[in-house]
């Protein structure tokens, strides 16, 4: 289980990012968070998994105060917390499997590391893990011959390599072509379910934050200022957190990106 409490970022002597966000997220849980561009949802997650350092308040995860983290309790804590990314941050010239492998570094020897040489057991559990998101036949491919789901794919199953006990998705969709974001969307749904894993996942197509997740949060300003099932979140809860103003199309329909790349290959 996930608590965030009073969670407040601020960045010099600027207005916070974030104003005293508290958060409780369940196992087996798929929270969307929602919100215009500068709304906070990036530097959320990012405090969650302390890519960016929050400048007060508490998140737990599982019992563990992850703020107060330092050194090497905080690089095991990090190992526990997947994240899933917008540009997918793969390496181009390696394979599929080892970029896939890469999500097991925080648990080998640094020689391990340097030399690929990862436990069996790590490789048989990336065949499985490929295997069932669709993509074990490309293990020997390089990451740069796959299209755009393939290798969301990769990274959903690296952050899955991490054994991880929370999945952080940062817009995982908005770099897809339509109907390749309903698969990542229905794939990280039923991962969720499967692995009683929490995901929460920062989105901006609200149309699938309301197919795919259980419960939708709204970001204004770095306010929470919406957090309800996906069947209450109705037009004044998007012109709430959309400022009274019309939503942009990605948070209706598909992302702009989205639109441009229906001729992607699809998974």
């Amino acid at each position: 289980m996930l608590e965030i409490s009073h969670l407040t970022k601020r960045y010099g002597h600027d207005e916070p990012v974030l104003k005293g966000l508290d958060l409780r997220v369940e196992d087996n849980s798929v929270v969307a968070i929602v919100g215009a561009s500068g709304a906070g949802k990036s530097t959320m997650l990012r405090c969650i998994n302390r890519l960016v350092e929050p400048t007060s308040g508490s998140i737990i995860l599982n019992g563990m105060e992850l703020v107060a983290l330092r050194g090497g309790a905080l690089r095991r804590a990090r190992r526990k917390i997947g994240m899933v990314f917008q540009g997918f941050n793969l390496i181009d010239r390696l394979t599929v499997m080892e970029n896939v492998l890469a999500g097991r570094l925080g648990y080998v020897s640094l020689y391990q590391a340097i030399s690929r040489r990862f436990p069996q057991t790590d490789i048989e559990r990336a065949f499985t893990l490929m295997e069932r998101v669709g993509i074990a036949q490309y293990a020997n491919k390089r990451a740069d011959e796959l299209s755009g789901g393939e290798r969301q794919r990769v990274g959903v199953v690296r952050a899955l390599m991490q054994e991880p006990e929370l999945l952080l998705a940062d817009e995982p969709t908005a770099s897809l072509d339509p109907r390749t974001s309903e698969q990542i969307m229905m794939l990280l749904q039923s991962l969720a379910s499967e692995l009683s894993l929490p995901v929460l996942i920062n989105i901006h197509n609200v149309a699938q934050a309301k197919t795919y997740t259980e419960r939708i949060v709204g970001l204004r300003h770095g306010k929470m200022i919406f957090d309800g099932a996906p069947d209450d979140f109705n037009e004044e809860a998007l012109d709430a957190i959309y400022g009274g103003i019309e939503a942009p199309d990605d948070a209706t329909t598909e992302s702009p990106t989205a639109s441009r790349e229906v001729g992607h290959d699809a998974i």
